[in-house]
C-alpha cells in the first residue's frame, strides 16, 4: 500500500500543469522512500480562490501536499523527500517552492485496513517502510 496524496491547488490550471505536479510527486516518493514505481494513490483538488486563502506572499501558484503514509521513515528520508518535490515542483510545472506546503501524516499500520479489510500491522506489504 503506498502513501495516499492530497494535493490542493487553486482551480484554473491545465490538465498538463496537474500532471506534472502528480509526477512530480510520485518520482519523489519512488526516490525518497523506495516505494515501488507502481504504487500510486493520488488526488489533486482544485478550488476557488475564495475557497483557498494564502497568505500574502503568496502566489497562485500556492499547492498543499498531504501525504498519508505507514509510519517508519527516518528524518533523512523525509527531508530527502520534500527536497525532491521542491526540485521536481521547480522544475516543472514551474511552482516556487515558497508556494509549496508539505504534510506528511503517519497513522500506526494498525489504522489502515488493507487487503480485503486486514490491519496493515498483519500482513506483508512487500516493501520496506525503514527507510
Amino acid at each position: 500500500m503506498c502513501p495516499l496524496v492530497k494535493i490542493e491547488i487553486r482551480e484554473g490550471k491545465t490538465s498538463e500543469y496537474k500532471k506534472a505536479i502528480l509526477d512530480g510527486v510520485h518520482e519523489a516518493l519512488v526516490e525518497a522512500l523506495k516505494i515501488p514505481d507502481s504504487d500510486r494513490f493520488q488526488r489533486i483538488y482544485q478550488l476557488k480562490k475564495e475557497d483557498f486563502e494564502v497568505p500574502p506572499d503568496r502566489t497562485d501558484q500556492a499547492t498543499i501536499i498531504e501525504i498519508k503514509m505507514f509510519p517508519g521513515r527516518s528524518l533523512e528520508a523525509k527531508k530527502n523527500l520534500y527536497q525532491h518535490i521542491i526540485r521536481n515542483l521547480e522544475n516543472n510545472p514551474g511552482i516556487n517552492g515558497q508556494d509549496v506546503m508539505i504534510i506528511l501524516l503517519e497513522p500506526p499500520l494498525s489504522n489502515w485496513g488493507v487487503r480485503g479489510g486486514q490491519p496493515a500491522s498483519e500482513v506483508d506489504l512487500g516493501f520496506n517502510i525503514n527507510v
